[in-house]
């Protein structure tokens, strides 16, 4: 059989990672199966228009969305043939997704794919992977996009961080251990317009961890809402709400995400949708959460991601281009961008971005330093707790280009060195994020308050929700709206996340800066 590279599929190993043998022959996996998208290229026409701030084609249903922009039959039936002639089993099609998931043992997809799957062990674990690229048969030549869940590595990571027993030493003198807030204390803050988010859905991705209904019941009591949000949970490819018991780990990741959104829009409903970490999985969560027409979520909030030299390019474009449907259904999509400051935790020495905050039909949330007193935030500087601690993800990405909104902007690096942004640059916005003025949250039955800017995505989740409510309709891809009408947000200006410093205007620490909520809300209209 005739067969091609699929391009963008090139896989190395982990670092320190080795091989410890090949995977077994008869182990079972799935795998899932991206197509192209039917009329192709009017979907990039109209992608395109609402990147440039052209939104007069209009937003396009979900149901409509899936007849015009889904995977073609006829390229269906070619998966289902492939996957026949290998005696692969079809578990699951989604043509609105693109996606269709495939079962089989590893001899099966070794075959199939041309891929030797071997068995990796490194100082976190050990995954199922291979290297090079996949393999696909000729007749697929333009049919499929992408090969996803061949390896099943951990792809991401929550962007959490719990506050240290102590205050760090690079901590400013005047925060005190007592410095935190509930979520609806940091949206009356920042000014957020009133509102519930009554009738709307925040979707969030969880890649691991669970809750506890009886630990949300008892959060949202003591923040005295009558009526809590209504929870409810989804599976993505075997994906459960698990709690761990963990509270420091996946668990407080987890309730972050949902005491945040939750406490800041009570009257929405807030779908969990759980999935393994690997790059199938988060797409998987990511895609069924923007087609999934009986919650119909209007945001969706992401807290976990990794630097963008851990993702191979088709899982990349991949993601981009959900992203990208998510514009056109009117959905937004927050995105935090990481807490390991310029370097996103790669120890290469050299400036790495966070995915899938990098993509630049996500809102990419980063981090501040927050005092307040007197129901009046006082300051807001850079979240950069030091080497020991964490910092606002930003930077410029590698892979993505520059978004038309971002044209004219500049990085700033020490000596107030400047030098025009010549490819995506993250964040858009930001919020508060250090632990040491953090979040206090309920996880696993005990009371702790932590950052990250784990908890910005669904902070600026909660109050697209409130918008939207107000609105009657979605806001959707707002990125060209705010970066036209920065007014409505606060500038940060003083502060680094290591090799990148805040400046007037945008800057790769916070962006645009922080919200101020009612303004927001105005420019949205």
């Amino acid at each position: 059989m005739a067969r091609h590279a699929l391009r963008g599929s090139e896989r190395t190993p982990l670092d320190g990672a080795r091989s410890v043998g090949k995977a077994h022959p008869a182990e079972r996996l799935e795998v899932s199966v991206l197509m192209r998208r039917h009329s192709g290229d009017a979907f990039k026409n109209r992608a395109m228009k609402l990147a440039a701030g052209d939104a007069s084609d209009g937003r396009i249903s979900r149901e409509e969305f899936a007849k015009q922009f889904g995977a073609a039959p006829a390229d269906v039936a070619v998966v289902r043939k492939f996957a026949s002639d290998h005696g692969i089993t079809i578990v699951e099609e989604h043509p609105a997704r693109r996606t269709i998931v495939l079962s089989g043992t590893v001899t099966q997809f070794n075959d199939a794919f041309g891929v030797d799957l071997q068995q990796f062990e490194y100082a976190g674990g050990s995954y199922r992977g291979r290297t090079g690229p996949i393999q696909l048969p000729d007749e697929w030549a333009g049919v499929v996009e992408a090969v996803l869940g061949l390896d099943n590595r951990p792809q991401a990571r929550p962007h959490i961080r719990t506050r240290p027993s102590r205050p760090s030493a690079n901590a400013p003198a005047l925060v005190s251990a007592a410095s935190s807030f509930t979520p609806d204390k940091l949206a009356s803050l920042y000014d957020f317009p009133d509102g519930t988010g009554q009738g709307e859905c925040i979707a969030l991705i969880e890649l691991g961890g669970g809750y506890r209904p009886a630990d949300l019941a008892a959060y949202f009591a003591n923040l005295q809402i009558a009526t809590p949000p209504k929870v409810s949970t989804i599976s993505v490819d075997h994906g459960t709400n698990q709690p761990t018991g963990d509270p420091g780990g996946d668990d407080g990741e987890v309730m972050l995400d949902i005491e945040v959104a939750g406490a800041i829009a009570p009257g929405a409903n807030i779908a969990v949708y759980f999935a393994p970490n690997t790059d199938a999985g988060f797409l998987d969560a990511v895609t069924t959460a923007i087609h999934d027409t009986t919650n119909r979520p209007s945001v969706i909030s992401i807290s976990w991601g990794s630097a963008e030299l851990n993702w191979t390019d088709q899982t990349m474009t991949a993601f981009d281009e959900a992203f990208q449907a998510a514009a056109t259904m009117g959905i937004t999509v927050c995105v935090a961008s990481g807490d390991d400051g310029s370097s996103d935790g790669v120890s290469d020495g050299a400036d790495h971005v966070n995915f899938p905050a990098s993509s630049p039909y996500a809102l990419a949330c980063g981090g501040t330093h927050m005092e307040a007193a007197n129901g009046t935030i006082g300051s807001e500087t850079v979240w950069n707790d030091g080497a020991n601690g964490g910092a606002s993800g930003g930077g410029v990405s590698t892979f993505f280009a520059l978004p038309a909104w971002q044209n004219g902007m500049e990085v700033t690096r020490a000596g107030n060195a400047r030098s025009a942004l010549a490819m995506r640059g993250v964040p858009d916005v930001s919020g508060d994020a250090d632990p040491e003025t953090g979040y206090d949250i309920r996880v696993d039955g005990q009371e702790t308050v932590v950052g990250g800017t784990s908890a910005v995505a669904p902070l600026w989740a909660g109050l697209i929700a409130r918008i939207n409510a107000v609105k009657g309709t979605s806001v959707g891809y707002i990125n060209p709206r705010l970066y036209q009408n920065v007014a409505s947000l606060d500038d940060i200006t003083n502060g680094n996340n290591g090799d990148f410093f805040a400046s007037p205007g945008w800057d790769a620490c916070t962006g645009l800066g922080s919200p101020d909520g009612r303004k927001v809300q105005v420019a949205l209209q």
